[in-house]
Parts: C-alpha cells; sequence; structure tokens
C-alpha cells in the first residue's frame, strides 16, 4: 500500500526558509515523478512544484520560481521541497504527491497524496 508522510512544516516569519520533506513507502520510488501541491484555507488546492523520476526535470509554478526548490533522494524514498524568501500568502497545508502516469501537474491528475503539512508564514 502507498503512503506518503510529509515533516518539516510549522510557523515562520516572512523572509525565513523552512524545507519540507515526503517519505514515500509501498511502491518503487524511483520510477515515478513526485509533486507538491498546497491548499489555503477556502481555495483550492493548487501545484507548486514536480520533479521526474530521475530528478532531471523539474518543474515550478509562477509563485515557486525562484524561491522554492523540489529535489528528490531516491535511495531514500523521499522528496524534498525547500522554501526560501517565504511570504505570508505561502501559508498553505502543502500536500506531496504521487505523479503515477506521468501526467499533467493538476491535483486532479495526482494518484496518491500525503496527509499534508501545514506552513504558517508570520508577517
Amino acid at each position: 500500500q502507498v503512503q506518503l508522510v510529509e515533516s518539516g512544516g510549522g510557523l515562520v516569519q516572512a523572509g525565513g526558509a523552512l524545507r519540507l520533506s515526503c517519505a514515500a513507502s509501498g511502491l518503487t520510488f524511483s520510477f515515478y515523478a513526485m509533486g507538491w501541491f498546497r491548499q489555503a484555507p477556502g481555495k483550492e488546492r493548487e501545484f507548486v512544484a514536480g520533479i521526474s523520476w530521475s530528478g532531471g526535470n523539474t518543474y515550478y509554478a509562477d509563485s515557486a520560481k525562484g524561491r522554492f526548490t523540489i529535489s528528490r533522494d531516491n535511495a531514500k524514498n523521499t522528496v524534498y521541497l525547500q522554501m526560501n524568501s517565504l511570504k505570508p500568502e505561502d501559508t498553505a497545508v502543502y500536500f506531496c504527491a504521487l505523479n503515477y502516469y506521468g501526467s499533467r501537474w493538476l491535483a486532479s491528475q495526482m494518484d496518491r497524496w500525503g496527509k499534508g503539512a501545514l506552513v504558517t508564514v508570520s508577517s
């Protein structure tokens, strides 16, 4: 059974940094693309960043470009999201997602989700 478990969320001041981790189990991790999405209160879940199975290709939402970096360690079955220069509008629950079929980076196309990690950025 596939499980995705996020960690690393918390409270940070604007301008600060956090690193989220997502540990995967129950699958051959190195076969699949992985992504990060977020959902703020009252808003739809939105794409943040994605990474190919090898890590050779990365994809970012405009809001994340230049501030966030996605990476993965296939030996540890873990994907990371380094978030720098955080803003209050980055406050959301961040979800790790399995992109089993290499689909477009839409929430409706993802195949498994973690339970999420809350990131709160204070002004």
